[in-house]
């Protein structure tokens, strides 16, 4: 027998497959792991919000008129205001408490 160099199409052809099966097992949970980050992120502006709502109350002796009041404020959004990372936009509920919602 010939000694033998490289590889043969039969091997590499096992090798993509492998690797096929693999990306199939792992891009499902890239993209749940994206999107849990995501909603993770909008909650995490939403307590951010509700947190300057409740120090624009204790600064101002009462709740905003509007959510831009806060959310325009440099004082408490020095970065500009927070974006829904899912593509939502926030506003403020009056009914009950007064604090920020998410529409997404």
């Amino acid at each position: 027998m010939k000694n033998r160099k490289g590889v043969t199409l039969v091997e590499l052809l096992i090798v993509v497959m492998i690797l096929g099966a693999l990306a199939a097992i792992a891009l499902p949970r890239i993209t749940k792991s994206a999107g849990n980050a995501r909603e993770q992120a909008c909650k995490t502006n939403l307590s951010l919000i509700n947190s300057a709502i409740e120090m624009y109350y204790v600064d101002e002796g009462g709740y905003p008129a509007t959510l831009n009041l806060v959310t325009g404020n440099l004082d408490y959004f020095p970065d500009g205001p927070p974006t829904c990372p899912l593509g939502g936009s926030y506003s403020l509920s009056t009914t009950g408490n007064y604090r920020a919602v998410c529409d997404h």
